[in-house]
């Protein structure tokens, strides 16, 4: 079972390390959208407009890019996969900057 973590919670150490998409996908998991959302749409807003101005959006848009490559039935590109990695390293400056609503 998938640990989620909320962003009050949320510590650099729960970050993956550059390049293990391994644990990568695992992190894309730790927060739960459309739960977070209360649906599909208002996620697949976010994440289609790439809005990235919290935290929150931030982990909402690699979040449902997971689930659209699981849904597409293979891993993603590699346009897709620098993406992945750009929101990761916009969490971390989030995370060093304090930036995060809980």
């Amino acid at each position: 079972m998938r640990k989620l973590i909320s962003n009050s919670e949320l510590a650099l150490s729960d970050l993956p390390i550059d390049g293990d998409d391994a644990a990568l996908a695992e992190f894309q998991l730790s927060f739960n959208g459309y739960g977070h959302h209360g649906s599909f749409e208002e996620c697949a807003r976010i994440a289609n407009g790439q809005l990235h101005d919290t935290l929150t959006d931030l982990r909402t848009c690699l979040f449902f890019e997971q689930w659209r490559w699981r849904h597409f039935g293979y891993p993603p590109d590699e346009d897709a996969t620098k993406y992945l990695w750009e929101l990761v390293a916009a969490i971390r400056e989030k995370l060093l900057s304090d930036e995060r609503e809980c």
